[in-house]
């Protein structure tokens, strides 16, 4: 293919026997091109074709096709992934119901796998970037690859959907960048914060000191020598034989017991789930030469929001934050986004009221100035609870008061609300739709319609209908966040692939080929990213990470005035103070 034929679209895919094919696609997707490749020289074909064109790549599993280019030192800086796509395509109500997309049964396998499947899978590649495993026709891909592209074409707002498989896509570039480029982890900080915390670990195994010590403090309040304590249905009924008569051992249900049981359980339960979720046998399995490299899932919860199936990268504990270190010479950009949601509901709703109340400042206290509730502790419960749905205690009585001050913010949350009640679906700002009601759900829900249901029939329609209302009020509120931090992260990365690298002798060799000697994303939990960055680009980076916050608010909310408000600082740990 001559230079100035230079395709924007590249599909992906595997031929029959010759090994990989690569389908070039001019801007309207219609076919130019093929070229059928070698399995040992595909790396360097798609490394040569990024420099030369910068196509998006079109393949049907980011992390089968891009952790191989990546251990071969290839990055890429656009793709389109077909299973995530198509999942969002498949559901979104902005897509006409007779969309060729949704009968592609053969896509929804695909699409509801785990992405390290390799059952459903059309095909993988091995560790060095080339395709191998059952051979599957190119011609799927290119198949489905139109079907999405009509799809959006036809659809009632092909912009909005355009962007958000976009931005699936880049994020799905970015967890397997970062699973390349690892957290930098201290091991040796991670094993005396296990000591110190725990206790020494035993050498023929068993419970370390401090653990044991709280286990037994537990039983002897409980007056039982035997208790079972990583039993939840044992431990509540020696709890309940105690005369503690909780109905879970949540924190919180606990801690409005007066027994002598529950500081000592509280502080159990604690030690235990740290030594369980990130103890010695987590350290030994997940972090080795420097990094720790979760399995991250892009799009693995239905809002849109990331999920993990291995490492617990989401649930990183404050207390083991001191073992993320920067490698020598680098320092870690820890930035997170203040009050999230509540800044997208206003952004969403085109409620000025509540973004002047975020603006610049802490939006709990800028609630508190407009007048709206007495203190942050307030605020914050009642807007937590106008998006969760909470309708009694504290939010119960406040949450009037935000309908008062902010009527179009809430009256978007609660029309979600009522939809769900309904049976309905709603959808994010981008397009990505709730699923609908479970067959289960809607026969409860027409059984309590009839003459001879019973109340117990009709109470139990109600608790689901109103659960299924609590779940819309989020979905909107919370996937849209996870658009907004889609937006961000692709846009952070471009800037930092943008920074010039530093000299070899600088570099950090465990971030791998493509990320020793620049800045990159290491971590991304929701609303915070860690970038890991020469000392050199930290302020460049800083900057980077605030920059890229402006654009994605743009970029989803135009020029509605709203800031999304950065908690960021440079540091040699990720550890907050």
């Amino acid at each position: 293919m001559d230079a100035d034929e230079a395709p924007a679209w590249v599909v992906l895919g595997r031929a029959a026997a010759a090994g990989a094919i690569a389908v070039a696609l001019d801007s309207t997707a219609h076919e130019i091109a093929r070229h059928e490749v070698a399995d040992a020289a595909l790396t360097s074909w798609i490394g040569d074709a990024e420099r030369r064109w910068s196509p998006r790549w079109v393949w049907h599993d980011t992390p089968q096709w891009y952790g191989g280019l990546l251990s071969a030192g290839v990055r890429i800086a656009r793709c389109h992934d077909l299973r995530l796509c198509h999942a969002i395509l498949r559901d979104s109500v902005l897509v006409g119901a007779a969309a060729a997309v949704r009968s592609a049964e053969e896509w929804d396998a695909a699409a509801h796998a785990d992405a390290q499947a390799t059952a459903p899978a059309l095909f993988e590649l091995d560790e060095t970037g080339g395709a191998s495993g059952p051979p599957a026709d190119v011609d799927a891909a290119l198949a489905e690859f139109r079907r999405q592209r009509e799809a959006i074409a036809a659809s009632s707002a092909p912009g909005r959907l355009r962007l958000l498989t976009a931005a699936e896509s880049a994020g799905a570039l970015v967890a397997a960048e970062m699973r390349a480029a690892g957290l930098p982890w201290d091991a040796a900080e991670h094993d005396r914060i296990l000591t110190e915390t725990l206790g020494a670990r035993p050498a023929g195994g068993g419970q370390p000191a401090r653990l044991a010590a709280a286990a037994a403090r537990v039983r002897a309040a409980l007056g039982d020598p035997t208790a079972s304590l990583d039993s939840q249905p044992k431990l509540l009924r020696a709890l309940h034989r105690a005369g503690v008569l909780v109905e879970s051992t949540s924190r919180w249900e606990l801690a409005e017991q007066r027994h002598p049981v529950v500081e000592p359980l509280i502080e159990y339960k604690k030690l235990s789930r740290l030594l369980s979720a990130n103890g010695w046998s987590w350290l030994s399995e997940w972090v080795a030469d420097g990094r720790f490299r979760p399995v991250y899932v892009p799009g693995g919860v239905v809002t849109g929001r990331w999920a993990s199936s291995g490492g617990g990268a989401l649930q990183l504990p404050r207390q083991l934050r001191e073992a993320v270190r920067a490698d020598p010479g680098w320092r870690l950009v820890v930035a997170d986004v203040a009050q999230l949601e509540p800044r997208v509901l206003a952004a969403m709703s085109g409620d000025t009221a509540l973004a002047a109340a975020a603006r610049g400042r802490d939006l709990y206290a800028g609630i508190v100035d407009s007048g709206a509730v007495a203190t942050r502790q307030e605020a914050k419960i009642a807007l937590l609870g106008a998006m969760y749905g909470a309708t009694t205690g504290e939010s119960g009585r406040l949450v009037p008061r935000l309908r008062r001050a902010y009527p179009r913010a809430m009256g978007l949350v609660d029309d979600a609300a009522r939809t769900g009640e309904d049976g309905g679906t709603v959808s994010t700002w981008l397009g990505r739709s709730s699923p609908p009601p479970s067959e289960a759900w809607t026969a409860a829900q027409s059984r309590a319609t009839e003459a001879e249901a019973s109340g117990a029939e009709e109470t139990r329609a109600k608790r689901w209908a109103r659960d299924r209302g609590r779940f819309t009020r989020n979905f909107v509120v919370q996937g849209t966040a996870a658009e907004w931090a889609l937006a961000w992260l692709a846009d952070l990365r471009t800037r930092l692939a943008a920074m010039p690298p530093v000299t070899s002798d600088r570099a950090a060799p465990r971030a791998g080929t493509v990320f020793a000697q620049q800045p990159h994303l290491a971590l991304f939990l929701h609303d915070e990213v860690i970038v890991h960055t020469p000392a050199e680009h930290a302020d460049a980076a800083a900057q980077a990470v605030a920059d890229a916050a402006t654009t994605a608010g743009r970029l989803l909310f135009g020029d509605f005035p709203l800031d999304f408000r950065l908690d960021v600082r440079i540091a040699e740990t990720a550890l907050k103070d």
